[in-house]
């Protein structure tokens, strides 16, 4: 059946939810570094069910403290569990994402918070033509799964240098380039989780493909990676 996530790891969380504070957290340690043992084992067989597909560079399990230095949110800890994974390679682009949290579990993947030039080349190319991409965006199982960017965070009116009335400024607006799939407590416990998870990060595919093209080429499709 492999590994699968236990009732007893959000159950956990829950209660974190109610005494985030050091203390209890302290208290509870065994507890705590049992529950990451079986998370860490998760991710690990995701990762190995997405390099059957991909190329994974790297995993990222995300600390549990809350950096609270800059934040009015004092508590010390965060109530949900990630990860992220990182494709390989320059040609690679786009990464996958996990978030389990009590009610609020999550799968990710796309561009978040992409670096100025990035974003910059992202709405140049939607500028010129967003044909591919809404062909992506509108592909049944893709729509199905995703129902479109997430649009959380974008610019009131048109970014510097773009026109308002253009007729892809819904996509042009964007800050961020990427898409969510929400999963029930039970969806998450159940044995079938994992092909799931598999299946709508497979689904990311052409989004990645198309994206990476772009990223790596310049307005007149030269590439700009070193041969």
């Amino acid at each position: 059946m492999g590994v699968i996530i236990p009732k007893s790891s959000f159950e956990f969380l829950a209660k974190l939810k109610e005494n985030n504070h050091r203390d209890w957290m302290m208290e509870q340690k065994k507890q705590y570094l049992a529950g990451e043992k079986l998370f860490k084992e998760f991710y690990g067989s995701i990762m190995t069910g997405l390099n059957s597909t991909d190329e994974i560079a790297k995993m990222k399990v995300f600390r549990i403290n809350r950096d609270i230095r800059f934040s009015n949110d004092k508590t010390p800890y965060n109530v949900h569990r990630s990860v992220s994974f990182s494709r390989a390679g320059a040609h690679r682009r786009g990464g996958y994402y996990l978030r389990l949290e009590p009610g609020n579990s999550a799968m990710a993947g796309g561009f978040f918070d992409p670096n100025p030039a990035d974003l910059l080349r992202i709405r140049k190319e939607f500028e010129m033509d967003a044909t591919d991409i809404r062909n992506i965006l509108k592909q049944k199982d893709f729509d199905s799964a995703f129902h479109g960017f997430d649009k959380t965070y974008s610019v009131k009116t048109a970014p510097k240098g773009f026109n308002k009335d253009h007729t892809n400024i819904d996509l042009i607006r964007l800050k961020n380039y990427f898409v969510i799939h929400k999963f029930t407590d039970e969806e998450v416990f159940s044995s079938d989780f994992k092909s799931k998870l598999l299946y709508h990060y497979q689904l990311l595919r052409p989004f990645f493909n198309y994206m990476s093209e772009v990223l790596t080429t310049d307005l007149n499709g030269v590439s700009l990676l070193e041969d």
